[in-house]
């Protein structure tokens, strides 16, 4: 197996912005954590604990429409018994939006009847965090149905913090992504840039695609038999390397005097792998 890739990556911008959510914490009500439900527990920032202190928070699994149906459910039940709150969601259908405001007063309740019995209509401020590309612009476009907050398929497109009036008393701050300066556990890392939290210019495209099939290989094996036409090939003990050498040769990805373009296949197969062509996969496990 190859070696995994060792993976920092933390600009200038991302310090600017942990210091920034913490200093507008005094004026939020609740968090509203949102992870990529292929990686429920990687996609989650560990300096957020931190940062969100015992403020009320929210764990929104987003883009399950390209996680395994059957491991999500078992990471709702882990978060679950952890006591948190759980919400799933696929932004770009819009699956599960409109449950997210009752949710929020649900969990509020308690806040919003002691205003009530004072008289005052108790506006609720909710923060929305989470890792670049994780699909927060996305959720709040959504919710929003009129100003929209900037969107495309690449990390790091929110540069500022900006609110969103999304319900009668109900507003929220979209924030840009933020990662933590090291990652401690190089898989996580590798997670990370699979699912494109990572900007793929500062990757090895090629390596990294490589650790995904033998990945694909030992836990989704017959997702990549079918996707590829692997009927024939013997995948057991198969090299990620090896494995995208067969896929570029089925899609004819050749160069000049025969040699199979790698590079090619590798942006390929990370593109089919992100869009769930290869199939509905989870990364993370217990």
């Amino acid at each position: 197996m190859n070696d995994a890739q060792v993976i920092q990556w933390f600009p200038g911008h991302m310090a600017k912005t942990s210091r920034a959510l913490y200093e507008k914490l005094n004026l939020i009500d609740i968090v509203a954590e949102m992870v990529d439900a292929r990686i429920p527990k990687s996609s989650r920032n560990p300096l957020l604990d931190k940062l969100i202190g015992t403020k009320p928070r929210i764990i929104i699994l987003n883009k399950i429409d390209l996680a395994d149906n059957n491991c999500t459910l078992k990471w709702i039940n882990f978060y679950k018994k952890q006591k948190n709150f759980t919400l799933c969601v696929d932004c770009k259908k819009g699956k599960g939006i409109n449950l997210f405001v009752p949710k929020i007063k649900n969990i509020l309740n308690k806040k919003i009847e002691a205003k009530n019995a004072k008289g005052i209509k108790k506006t609720l401020r909710v923060m929305v965090v989470g890792i670049p590309n994780v699909g927060k612009s996305s959720f709040i476009n959504r919710l929003s149905k009129g100003k929209k907050a900037k969107v495309e398929d690449r990390p790091g497109v929110t540069k500022g913090n900006q609110w969103f009036i999304i319900d009668k008393n109900i507003e929220l701050l979209d924030t840009p992504g933020i990662l933590w300066p090291k990652f401690d556990d190089v898989y996580v890392g590798e997670k990370l840039a699979f699912i494109g939290a990572i900007k793929d210019q500062i990757m090895d495209t090629e390596n990294l695609t490589c650790r995904l099939l033998e990945y694909l290989n030992d836990n989704y094996q017959s997702n990549l038999i079918d996707r590829y036409k692997l009927e024939n090939c013997t995948m057991v003990g198969k090299t990620g390397r090896e494995i995208l050498s067969i896929i570029a040769q089925k899609r004819g990805m050749l160069l000049s005097g025969g040699k199979v373009d790698t590079e090619r296949a590798s942006i390929m197969l990370l593109n089919e792998f992100r869009e769930a062509k290869i199939g509905k996969i989870t990364l993370d496990s217990f």
